[in-house]
């Protein structure tokens, strides 16, 4: 993370959005650092978009304080647009136009963009620079639309589910080029279904359950040290299968292992693993500890 300013980037408070008797967001708190890269995971209809929606300042809260870049999305500056990058789920018809094009005539809408040529080699789009929009592959066009959103230089980029379609090639270059951006100061809301993306380009992880921010953290402390502690897993002599949580695996290994020898065992209990959580395995019991489907 590579702070530049002592306010915060994104500032929430107790913010909620409701349709009739849906509440979608429910009291959310959110507090972003200016150059800092969060993450906010969530089921599908958690409310995610919804989120990023308002602090983009095209939809309405129902109630709640929001602050980017220090001010209120819905009364900000022509000015302020120009400082922020979106890059949304879905965008509209590109027309009979080239990356290039498309690229050239946002970067005008800026005071100091990025040259065309440096945005098409960051986003992987120089070889297909002069091809009509409409006939890149999904992944290209997704690629596109992450351009369009970075080619303003922006202070605070929104990025939802920017690498949808990307294989996986491509998924590791974008990450690359998040991490140029970081260095460079920018902030950056992120949502993906990625959870490996997550941990890769996070300095923090939000996880959005029940219309609420259930948790926050780095990614390597994402569910507190419980949730991070090894389980050992391995079938008793009945063939059951066992787990056990321990700080100190290596002990309860030696431990099965002693046992096992004095039961005339010598290779140890059968299916014996070690095993620490994944990030994905921590998000996976959040969301299910707070009545989220999977």
């Amino acid at each position: 993370m590579h702070t530049t300013s002592s306010s915060p980037a994104v500032s929430v408070r107790g913010l909620t959005k409701h349709y009739g008797d849906a509440r979608v967001l429910d009291g959310v708190d959110l507090e972003i650092a200016r150059g800092e890269t969060y993450a906010l995971l969530g089921p599908n209809g958690a409310g995610k978009s919804t989120a990023i929606e308002v602090l983009e300042g095209v939809r309405r809260a129902s109630s709640g304080e929001v602050a980017v870049l220090g001010e209120h999305p819905l009364s900000a500056s022509r000015a302020w647009r120009a400082r922020i990058g979106i890059v949304a789920q879905a965008t509209g018809d590109p027309g009979p136009y080239t990356p290039r094009e498309l690229i050239g005539h946002i970067a005008k809408l800026y005071p100091s963009p990025r040259p065309v040529d440096e945005v098409l080699d960051l986003v992987g789009l120089a070889p297909h620079a002069t091809t009509r929009a409409t006939k890149l592959s999904g992944g290209q066009q997704r690629r596109l639309d992450v351009a369009l959103g970075i080619v303003g230089r922006p202070e605070l980029v929104f990025l939802d589910e920017p690498t949808t379609g990307f294989d996986p090639e491509a998924r590791r270059q974008f990450w690359a080029m998040l991490d140029g951006l970081a260095d460079e100061g920018a902030a950056v809301l992120l949502t993906t279904h990625y959870l490996d993306e997550a941990e890769h380009l996070a300095d923090r992880v939000g996880v959005l359950s029940g219309g609420t921010i259930v948790t926050e953290a780095p990614p390597a402390l994402l569910g507190g040290a419980e949730a991070r502690t090894p389980v050992v897993s391995w079938r008793d002599a009945d063939g059951v299968l066992r787990e056990e949580r321990s700080p100190t695996p290596g002990a309860v290994v030696e431990r099965l292992m002693h046992e096992s020898r004095r039961l005339g065992r010598p290779d140890g209990p059968d299916a014996l693993e070690v095993r620490r959580p994944a990030l994905e395995d921590i998000y996976l019991d959040l969301i299910g500890a707070n009545g989220a489907e999977r």
